[in-house]
């Protein structure tokens, strides 16, 4: 199949680890322009020096900073000429009882995974309008489509993505702007790993309640960001699509295992 991403145009927030990390390596395998953002700056330099430099560029910066949100798109038009998928992957959870949620806490989790994609969704559009078509992409939740316990805020503010996403599909889509969310599920990530070692037999009990047997990796999600964002997927707009191995097809129960 042929997706179309060649010298296209991307920019992938929350890169230099994790999803975001495997997005800019897949996205590079297929030929796109990355422009590669980042808070941490020496794991960003790290996370793109395996790729060619002349279509990886790193851009350091804070997402939940509208100005800056603004600088990252501009440096994106200035060093390739244009911009046509704007992924705001950047996210992050503190879990905690909804009760012992704090309002900075709340503020820092609305800032980083609602805010943040508004603001990209500000900078990039009269872009993509003048251009007459462009991708907006976010990484929202499985907690954003359904409750999870201790995550009230985070899926609050996920859903909220999924809602803007929508909006923007169809209030844009007939100028050539395309919108969709991706939903991960549980992931294999060093934090959920650690949190799981503090139970006996924790990471096998956790992933035998994925259907399919597993918790999602970074390349799971990567992959299907490149076909959302491609050509392939031109008539998919203001979809959210679940990556999770079904857990959210099935019916929720109580669980005792």
């Amino acid at each position: 199949m042929e997706l179309g991403l060649q010298d296209k145009v991307v920019i992938i927030t929350g890169a230099a680890s994790g999803i975001g990390r495997a997005s800019l390596r897949a996205f590079a395998a297929e030929g796109a322009r990355v422009l590669a953002v980042d808070i941490n700056a020496a794991q960003l330099a790290a996370a793109v020096e395996e790729l060619p430099a002349a279509r990886v560029k790193a851009h350091a910066a804070d997402v939940t900073d509208a100005d800056q949100v603004q600088t990252m798109v501009a440096h994106a038009v200035a060093s390739f000429g244009r911009l046509d998928v704007m992924f705001s992957n950047a996210g992050g959870a503190i879990p905690t009882p909804t009760e012992q949620q704090g309002l900075a806490d709340y503020r820092r989790i609305m800032a980083l995974n609602l805010d943040a994609v508004y603001y990209a969704v500000h900078a990039a559009l009269p872009v993509m309008l003048a251009q007459g078509s462009g991708c907006f992409l976010s990484t929202s939740s499985g907690a954003g489509m359904n409750a999870a316990t201790g995550l009230a805020v985070y899926g609050a503010a996920k859903a909220g993505v999924i809602s803007l996403m929508r909006s923007i599909a169809t209030e844009y889509g007939g100028r050539g702007i395309r919108a969709n969310t991706i939903a991960p599920g549980p992931m294999d990530t060093p934090p959920v790993r650690a949190w799981l070692g503090t139970f006996d037999d924790g990471l096998a009990r956790f992933a035998r309640q994925v259907p399919s047997g597993r918790l999602g990796t970074g390349e799971d999600i990567a992959r299907a960001a490149v076909f959302l964002a491609s050509d392939a997927a031109e008539f998919i707009n203001g979809a959210a699509v679940p990556v999770d191995g079904a857990v959210h097809a099935r019916l929720a129960s109580p669980q005792i295992d």
